[in-house]
């Protein structure tokens, strides 16, 4: 059960009401689920948070499979639910295999893996794991995806890691509809 209820406008910090209507125009609604849900609790952190998720989501120079798998990535290193639930079904149609889903997953041995997969897997690991990234992880990375593509990637392993912590500092609810499977905590 989420550790807050839905913000409302009467709920918004003194000065940011505007901010609050801003993102709750044209009749939306407050989402109940996921960082979101969160977010708008602070709705000039939630307003530039989300500029920066668009910008990945939709302007990068980053292939979508590299990004939805670097999403997944963050998940699993975080065991976040709900990202996980979000994404991998979309990692799949873009490209992931099944088959790197779920070892991803399960936190098992991980098939073959193209190029691209294996620099996003090892660059997203060795940060999230270790805090730094080896000089052939990067190089790695930086081969397949350019100076702007490796900064890109860094950032949507950044930004789903942040939103990883909003959602489970906060304990946000599952959406009723889920399709994945319930990430298990498992050791590696």
């Amino acid at each position: 059960m989420a550790r807050l209820p839905l913000a409302s406008r009467e709920t918004t910090p003194a000065g940011q009401e505007a901010t609050f209507d801003e993102i709750t125009q044209n009749g939306s609604a407050v989402p109940p689920y996921g960082p979101g849900s969160v977010m708008t609790h602070v709705p000039e952190a939630s307003k530039h948070a989300t500029g920066l998720n668009q910008y990945l989501r939709n302007h990068s120079s980053l292939p979508l499979k590299a990004a939805e798998l670097a999403m997944l990535v963050a998940a699993r290193e975080m065991d976040c639910q709900h990202i996980w639930n979000a994404h991998a079904a979309s990692a799949r149609d873009a490209g992931v295999p099944a088959a790197v889903v779920d070892a991803i997953r399960d936190k098992t041995a991980l098939p073959a893996l193209a190029p691209d997969e294996s620099a996003v897997i090892n660059l997203g690991r060795e940060i999230l794991r270790n805090h730094q990234v080896s000089r052939g992880g990067y190089q790695s990375a930086l081969e397949i995806f350019g100076q702007q593509g490796t900064i890109e990637l860094t950032l949507v392993l950044g930004n789903y890691t942040m939103l990883a912590l909003v959602i489970n500092t906060f304990e946000t609810d599952l959406p009723p509809n889920r399709t994945e499977p319930l990430l298990q905590r498992v050791a590696g």
